[in-house]
């Protein structure tokens, strides 16, 4: 149906999940070139509470003004629901956990379980994010910390 043989949805499932890996380690750790690499250009991002970003470059320059300014960050996600929709189109569901510290005392600003919603395509053979909507259920924070 998607023109992939079991072993190649597999495979196609893993490079995603390893693609989702970086993301996350990127971000903790401000690697802000690969985390722009591991976006389309097209990358549509909507995280509650803020505006829709349109394309990778306003939601890199966006993220990083939220977590650039005096911020640790620990992101966790997990138990992923990956459908493949073709050979290069997937859509997925992750479980998240996230964690944002003022870098300076240590104080616990933010603390947000809930689900990603993403998609992704293969361009020229790789994996990127084409799409994520963050969709939190629960949060705890600081709120004169938070912004």
């Amino acid at each position: 149906m998607i023109g992939l043989s079991d072993i190649e949805q597999l495979l196609a499932i893993e490079e995603i999940k390893l693609l989702k890996a970086q993301r996350d380690r990127a971000c903790d750790t401000k690697d802000w070139d690969l985390y722009r690499a591991l976006h389309a250009d097209n990358h549509v991002s909507h995280n509650d509470g803020f505006e829709r970003w349109e394309s990778a470059d306003v939601m890199i320059e966006n993220v990083k003004l939220l977590l650039d300014k005096g911020r640790t960050t620990v992101h966790h996600s997990h138990t992923p629901e990956i459908t493949l929709e073709g050979a290069d189109e997937a859509r997925g569901i992750w479980g998240m956990e996230d964690l944002i510290f003022d870098s300076e005392t240590g104080e616990l600003l933010i603390h947000g379980f809930g689900f990603y919603h993403e998609t992704y395509q293969r361009i020229d053979g790789k994996w990127l994010f084409t799409s994520r909507q963050l969709k939190r259920t629960h949060v705890r924070e600081t709120p004169e910390k938070r912004g």
